[in-house]
């Protein structure tokens, strides 16, 4: 059930992706009279946000039926930081989420009740980043603990971060580390399930591990004055359950079975990142990825953002992202499917396919903060609407407030 939530991790990441390079503009501060401090508390930041799609290729009735989704997402985070004796800055962000959401489609796995558990659900993920950093230099390194818990599904990661700047700032090198072990209860279709006449294979039940692992490596440089790029690479490796047994799937024959798919998948996206800065009042942010994997399934997402400085505290980003995806080679629609497949899915998120996503931002920082507020720094609120050619919509609304 996590897929649903990949519009919502767009969103977000595109806000969080906005804070982050305005922290890398800050100018780095001399270190090297140090003095005594305190724990500092650096900023606190709250993201909500609401999502909501509509479209009739719903996997698990095998490829049609109601789409219908609906998912508010909150993120709330603390940032606290602190100087050693050597001059080095320790910093902690703690970070929770709770999402929830309600699923007209996910109500369909066992349509004889009045509503399955699985038709709607809480989501709660919490972390804990450390990170040291050298005030002088740029460098830095840290570690991130993670957990995520929903009806069906539990996940542990951690994550190692480096970063290293050149002796002029000009170039910079990010490398990330990342494993999530999961574990996921095994939900079947109604018709699949003990009870029915089927087998045990047939029928699941338990718990399946899904561990993942991911590398990123960024190299970024400031060209000129005027314009900054960076390459990026982020191969990934999956190995377990990685079909999602209680999606059904339809043959020729008029047989049903659950979505099987292979127990290990690798990823190699390659990306690309140009912003310009034409003058003090606008920014140009273009982005290109192209993307892979052994499933077939082949990728390209270009995007463009444009903020606009309006005032010196008021700025609105319209954007625009376009993505054109070939679809895996397991993939069929309702009633389609060779009996003699071994492996078969139904999910439009695996089909060909090619999509359009865009909406408007508008940032609010005054030097007096928002609404006269001296502690709430930043406001920002961005809405987005996504279209695919498979008749899927949906619209997004997200909300980001900084307390400094």
């Amino acid at each position: 059930m996590r897929k649903i939530y990949l519009h919502v991790a767009l969103m977000l990441f595109g806000i969080i992706g906005v804070k982050a390079q305005s922290k890398s503009q800050i100018a780095i501060a001399d270190s090297t009279n140090y003095k005594s401090s305190k724990l500092k508390l650096d900023e606190v930041n709250f993201v909500s946000s609401y999502y909501h799609q509509n479209g009739n290729n719903s996997a698990v009735t095998g490829g049609i039926g109601t789409e219908k989704l609906t998912d508010f997402a909150n993120t709330f985070d603390v940032q606290v930081s602190k100087l050693n004796k050597n001059g080095r800055k320790n910093t902690l962000l703690f970070e929770i989420g709770i999402d929830h959401y309600s699923s007209a489609s996910s109500d369909k796995i066992d349509p004889s009740t009045i509503s399955s558990a699985s038709s709607a659900d809480t989501r709660v993920y919490p972390s804990i980043n450390w990170s040291q950093s050298n005030e002088t230099t740029g460098n830095s390194f840290g570690f991130t603990g993670s957990y995520s818990s929903e009806y069906d599904y539990q996940s542990m990661g951690a994550a190692f971060n480096l970063t290293r700047l050149s002796n002029n700032k000009n170039t910079q090198f990010d490398f990330k580390l990342q494993a999530f072990l999961d574990s996921w209860t095994v939900i079947l279709p109604i018709e699949l399930r003990t009870g029915n006449g089927k087998s045990n294979e047939e029928s699941g039940g338990g718990t399946s591990p899904r561990n993942s692992f991911s590398t990123s490596f960024s190299l970024s440089q400031v060209i000129n004055q005027r314009l900054q790029a960076a390459v990026i690479v982020e191969p990934a490796y999956q190995h377990g359950l990685l079909a999602t047994k209680y999606q059904r799937n339809y043959f020729t024959d008029g047989s049903m079975r659950a979505e099987t798919l292979p127990n290990s998948r690798y990823k190699l996206p390659i990306a690309l990142r140009l912003n310009y800065f034409p003058d003090d009042r606008f920014i140009v942010r273009a982005f290109y990825r192209y993307y892979m994997d052994n499933w077939g399934i082949r990728a390209h997402t270009a995007e463009l953002e444009v903020p606009v400085k309006l005032s010196s505290f008021i700025s609105v980003s319209p954007f625009y992202r376009y993505n054109k995806q070939t679809g895996t080679k397991y993939f069929a629609p309702y009633g389609q499917h060779n009996p003699e497949a071994a492996y078969f899915t139904s999910d439009y998120d695996l089909s060909t396919l090619n999509s359009d996503f865009y909406g408007i931002g508008i940032r609010l920082s005054p030097p007096k903060g928002v609404f006269g507020l001296q502690r709430l720094n930043m406001l920002e609120l961005r809405y987005g609407h996504y279209s695919r050619s498979t008749k899927l919509t949906s619209n997004i609304i997200s909300l980001n407030l900084k307390f400094k």
